[in-house]
């Protein structure tokens, strides 16, 4: 396979893809936006709560 026929074929596949709308990527936006505070504030929740413990021990 040389390297034209290599770029046509990823030409026609990208032609293929269902690029999302507006409203869409808003949409998947904020979930991942939402979905990262979460774990962040879970995350450090945890990282809290294992320090006290460790504090605890003598």
């Amino acid at each position: 396979m040389n390297i034209s026929k290599f770029f046509h074929n990823v030409a026609e596949e990208m032609r293929k893809v269902r690029w999302p709308n507006r409203k869409e990527l808003t949409k998947y936006t904020i979930t991942v936006i939402t979905t990262l505070v979460f774990f962040v504030i879970f995350f450090a929740l945890v990282d809290l709560g294992i320090s006290s413990l460790i504090n605890l021990i003598p």
